[in-house]
């Protein structure tokens, strides 16, 4: 079933306001595993290479927070409503028509797995959602047991849940009252819904005891991988350098094959390192006359999508520049300002630095400029 389109968004609600959870903010603003409720789930999606796109449905009073968190491009914010089903309206309303993956941001351990299922079942069924099968014996009473209840072909609901956006849409607008969840909306609408074998690890964060318990998945789970890279270019005619993407105007330029971004080029190496893919070499090799003259950004990313199609997400660059001139301190903030748009990371996980050899070696020479670069990928 299709609507004419591939395009897959993920639509995270997080707009309301998780007291049950304790804590003196919202649950999806709390500390878990080292980042927040919400950036472990923003990040889910914007590393899966099927999601291009995400709305993020948030509560007017966390405006100044959502701003500091300086999202990508791709990701648009709008206001939700008084209840969850208005909080789902608005995202709808705001996602392109194409497969919608309708989300709670509480649900932070999900994996790149279930998100792959769930797309794959909506674009065959129409609309999918994962579940887990009730295992448990099930009791009805109060303070004592009244009664049992049959658990045959009763399932735990869980979230991403999968729709093509018209459709979903149409069928909120026309649902009274106050829904479970967009599956009884749909079901209500008259859409089948394919049940995907949902995953225990994919929580719901609703006590406080249940962030110890996320974080145990995150931290056991999670692939970190560290690469390095380092490059070398010498100096030669020209009237400015190309470093970080950044011209700077110098009396000399930096020779290579390419632009002789020495930067990029060390920062690219780093990511395949980590990704143990090789080197530029490798990927670009300098005997192709195509690659001659070609400005670095294209190597940097070649490596960047790389990683994301392996499920990776950069989260730490550290860049050192060796050399004696140019001076690169007064250019370091557009240098990171440029790698923070190449790499569509936040500023704060970049750093761009230099230093001297103290007039040692072909650097202190002034012969060249050398590079040394740190880059950190995580798969949670």
């Amino acid at each position: 079933m299709s609507e004419g389109t591939t395009h897959i968004t993920g639509l995270i609600v997080a707009a309301g306001r998780g007291t049950r959870a304790g804590g003196d903010r919202p649950k999806q603003w709390q500390p878990l595993a080292g980042k927040r409720v919400l950036d472990w789930t923003i990040d889910r999606f914007l590393v899966h290479n099927r999601v291009s796109g995400l709305v993020l449905v948030t509560h007017p009073d966390d405006d100044a927070a959502i701003s500091a968190l300086a999202l990508p491009d791709r990701v648009k914010t709008v206001h939700g409503g008084a209840s969850r089903a208005e909080s789902v309206r608005a995202g709808l309303r705001a996602c392109p028509a194409g497969l919608v993956l309708i989300h709670d941001v509480a649900r932070a351990t999900l994996s790149d797995a279930l998100i792959t299922d769930v797309i794959a079942a909506a674009e065959t069924h129409g609309a999918s959602a994962p579940a887990l099968e009730v295992t448990d014996a099930l009791w009805h009473g109060a303070e004592f047991v009244e009664g049992t209840q049959d658990r045959t072909g009763l399932f735990r609901a869980q979230t991403p849940q999968a729709f093509y956006r018209d459709a979903i849409l149409q069928a909120h607008l026309q649902f009274e009252g106050a829904p479970a969840d967009d599956v009884e909306v749909a079901r209500a609408a008259g859409i089948d819904v394919k049940i995907v074998a949902g995953e225990e690890r994919n929580l719901k964060i609703t006590r406080p005891e249940d962030f110890a318990r996320a974080a145990r998945y995150l931290e056991t789970n999670m692939d970190i991988r560290t690469g390095n890279g380092f490059d070398v270019h010498r100096f030669g005619p020209g009237d400015h350098v190309m470093l970080c993407g950044v011209a700077i105007p110098h009396e000399r330029g930096l020779q290579g094959h390419s632009d002789a971004d020495v930067g990029l080029h060390t920062i690219t190496d780093a990511i395949y390192g980590a990704l143990a893919e090789g080197d530029i070499g490798q990927h670009f090799p300098p005997s192709d006359p195509q690659w001659k003259g070609v400005e670095s950004h294209i190597f940097l990313t070649h490596a960047r999508d790389l990683a994301a199609e392996r499920g990776f997400q950069i989260t730490h660059v550290d860049c050192t520049l060796i050399c004696e001139f140019p001076k690169i301190g007064p250019h370091t903030l557009t240098m990171r300002d440029k790698l923070q748009e190449l790499l569509d990371i936040d500023l704060s996980r970049i750093s761009v630095k230099a230093t001297t050899s103290e007039r040692l070696g072909f650097t202190g020479r002034g012969e060249g400029i050398a590079c040394l670069a740190t880059v950190t990928l995580l798969k949670p």
